[in-house]
């Protein structure tokens, strides 16, 4: 069982300390008593001592100190990160072992530590294991009972809820154990998740990395030549004049396999060359759309690249808008589009397609 200081504190407690309601008995030996009378055979089963391995409280890095300390909560993000990678590296060592089968709970304590448990049973778990959870009916779960209710069969049946002054039978109790289904990502990321273990962060970057190239390999761009208009996986979005002079640049580039710019101002003379490339090959009464675009100059008719830059940006910023609002097939280019640090669409010759 994973819990902080103060969860322990509070298990030892209400389970492994007598108690009157337990016949002066602890409440997990109660427990296993009533289940043996009804003819479990507990035999190596429900063991659980609190002094050993078997409630293990979670630490976080102290720097100061240069040890760990015992968390008595988890309220901040780096208490959670602590507490993400220690759930981890339990369970990884637990599922790559092929004798044990692992069955797993997120009923009561923190939601943190559910949370992070289920995430990690997701990323790492393997079909044969399972998530569940305890689910029981009102008003047994209510905090206010006395005493408690933790089974259907404890010494003390009659339960009062204060202050209400009302009263319910333990016996009555309806306790259902629910299977949580969950994917086993792992079959999908073996080369991440096979990895040297790491910090839960970053093997939940890794997967989400490969989510992203994975979904890159699956868009297909059209640009069109003649009007300013894309489609992105078969969804059509219709772009300024200046958003449509960016990609098709840009998807150009890709298509010739030509390197990305490392910063936007690299780009203001080939976008110029390029747009009057465009230019040259229009009809002189022409209303094209490419024949309505000009760059920033200069005063002294030269070109303005701090100017061009916030142009291409402003056009890549409204190009991702539109994306969005196209829905889910068309975000899937999100990714692929212009980001700090480089200029270029990202995406495979065999991915992009031109249209007059």
């Amino acid at each position: 069982m994973l819990t902080t200081s103060i969860g322990k504190e509070q298990i030892v407690r209400e389970l492994f300390t007598p108690q009157p309601h337990f016949n002066n008995q602890c409440g997990w030996d109660c427990l296993r008593e009533k289940l043996q009378d009804q003819g479990h055979n507990l035999q190596g089963k429900l063991r659980f001592d609190p002094a050993s391995g078997d409630l293990r409280v979670l630490t976080r890095w102290e720097e100061n100190s240069h040890c760990h300390q015992l968390l008595s909560d988890i309220r901040t993000q780096q208490e959670n990160a602590a507490v993400a990678d220690q759930i981890q590296e339990i369970v990884r060592g637990l599922v790559e072992n092929p004798d044990i089968y692992l069955i797993t709970s997120i009923a009561g304590g923190r939601k943190t530590i559910g949370t992070l448990l289920y995430a990690c049973m997701t990323l790492i778990g393997r079909e044969s294991d399972r998530v569940t959870h305890v689910l029981v009916n009102e008003p047994y779960d209510d905090p206010r009972l006395m005493p408690k209710f933790y089974f259907p069969e404890q010494p003390i049946a009659d339960l009062g809820v204060i202050p209400e002054n009302k009263f319910v039978q333990a016996k009555d109790a309806r306790i259902v154990l629910a299977d949580l289904p969950f994917v086993p990502l792992r079959n999908l990321f073996a080369k991440e998740v096979g990895r040297m273990p790491g910090t839960f962060t970053a093997l939940v970057a890794r997967c989400s990395t490969e989510v992203r190239n994975r979904a890159a390999a699956d868009v297909k761009l059209l640009v069109h030549r003649s009007r300013p208009e894309i489609a992105v996986n078969g969804i059509r979005i219709k772009l300024s004049p200046r958003e449509q002079l960016v990609v098709l640049f840009l998807a150009e580039r890709a298509h010739r396999r030509r390197p990305a710019f490392g910063i936007y101002k690299e780009a203001a003379e080939s976008l110029n060359q390029y747009l009057q490339e465009l230019k040259d090959g229009l009809a002189s009464d022409s209303t094209d759309w490419r024949d309505r675009i000009t760059l920033a100059r200069n005063p002294k008719g030269e070109l303005d690249v701090e100017e061009i830059e916030k142009e291409i940006r402003k056009a890549v910023s409204s190009l991702r808008a539109k994306l969005r609002k196209a829905g889910p097939d068309a975000m899937a280019m999100l990714r692929r589009l212009p980001e700090a640090g480089r200029l270029s669409i990202e995406l495979l010759p065999n991915q992009i397609t031109f249209a007059s």
